[in-house]
């Protein structure tokens, strides 16, 4: 559905042999035992998919949204927690290609694998609403210090780089912010208690302080007072898009999974298999329904944003929050379908189950990205 290229298929087929002989084996063990999955990311960094979206001319693959999608959504099937992981690096990522002039550096490090992104942007004060940071930077010399508690950091303690949000030290509003590159090294860094979420267990998704953190000029990654501009219209493509793959991707392994239980399985005192059961079928249908349905979508999000209209951002919008909802209602009628085998962990699907409901929670959330469309379809003001 994701209409590649020869080329694009080709980059896909290298991720998807990454996924499976690497990220898949590591995935119930990520899962289980709360580990950053160091390992698919090392190997995702050795295929050269660190630099997946970064210009050529700096090392990268040089690809775009239509490739992001299809990659990401087969990482998705196989592990979650490290599609989400990547996902961030790339949205981070984003924000170095458009600082590019001064970030050559760390974009080569990064297309060579030799350096993992993410975002710290939720803060305490604001909550899901990462667009209106409560910290404030401060001028110190010839930059600025940065203090800001953090209060979910994909990748915490892990990354190498964290795109930093906070106020402009001139601000007359929350919505004036800026946005830092501050390194892993960098004194005042400081990771919170490990994570341990109830889906997505992997992502290391941890508070962090940055307590006074020293960052010059050249660590700016937006002009002054427009960090939002960046967030929104630099970054929030490739989130939204990026976590809906995700979210298809658990639809997919959740259809797989709920078709190999029931062919497989048989009531042995009648000879015959659950697949027998029209109504396990009539499941099996809608899931598969629903799944082609949200990847569907995605490819249409993917394809305005290649030929931008008056519908793109509405569609960027509705991409995260219905991929999100379809994996939720996928993966209830999967469990529902395989049943006591699905309870008992048997089967796989506890956690896609449980890890298709971070999308709903992370913002921006279901909720607020209902509000933005419906706001944006009334004619009004987003913020």
């Amino acid at each position: 559905m994701y209409k590649l290229s020869t080329a694009q298929q080709e980059v896909v087929n290298r991720a998807r042999k990454v996924a499976d002989d690497v990220i898949a084996p590591n995935a119930i063990q990520t899962d289980q035992e709360a580990r950053f999955p160091r390992a698919s990311l090392d190997a995702l960094a050795r295929a050269g998919f660190y630099g997946l979206t970064i210009p050529k001319e700096f090392g990268g693959m040089g690809e775009g949204f239509r490739t992001l999608c299809a990659v990401l959504d087969e990482i998705g099937q196989r592990c979650p927690s490290t599609g989400m992981v990547y996902m961030m690096h790339l949205c981070g990522v984003s924000t170095y290609v458009a600082a590019a002039d001064k970030m050559g550096d760390v974009l080569r490090a990064a297309a060579a694998g030799k350096h993992l992104s993410t975002l710290a942007w939720s803060e305490t004060g604001s909550r899901s609403q990462f667009w209106a940071p409560v910290s404030r930077a401060k001028r110190s010399g010839s930059g600025v210090a940065v203090s800001a508690d953090k209060s979910f950091v994909t990748s915490a303690g892990q990354a190498d780089g964290y795109v930093v949000s906070t106020q402009w030290t001139e601000a007359q509003s929350p919505l004036q912010s800026m946005l830092y590159l501050v390194l892993k090294g960098d004194k005042g860094v400081n990771v919170g208690e490990a994570w341990n979420g109830m889906g997505m267990r992997g992502n290391a998704s941890s508070p962090m302080t940055f307590d006074g953190v020293q960052v010059d000029g050249a660590r700016a990654l937006s002009a002054e007072a427009k960090g939002m501009d960046t967030m929104l219209g630099v970054v929030l493509p490739w989130f939204m898009l990026g976590n809906a793959a995700i979210s298809v991707g658990i639809c997919e392994a959740t259809v797989q999974a709920t078709q190999k239980h029931i062919v497989g399985s048989k009531f042995e005192h009648s000879n015959s298999k659950l697949s027998d059961l029209p109504n396990l079928r009539d499941r099996l249908a809608e899931m598969r329904i629903e799944t082609d349905r949200a990847r569907a979508h995605l490819a249409s999000v993917v394809d305005s944003l290649e030929n931008p209209g008056p519908m793109t951002q509405l569609l960027v919008l509705e991409s995260k929050p219905s991929a999100a909802e379809t994996a939720i209602k996928v993966t209830d009628i999967g469990m529902r379908t395989c049943g006591g085998a699905a309870f008992s962990r048997r089967v796989g699907l506890d956690r896609q189950f449980r890890d298709a409901r971070a999308a709903y929670v992370m913002a921006p959330t279901t909720d607020h990205t209902h509000e933005f469309i419906g706001r944006a379809l009334c004619g009004m003001e987003l913020f």
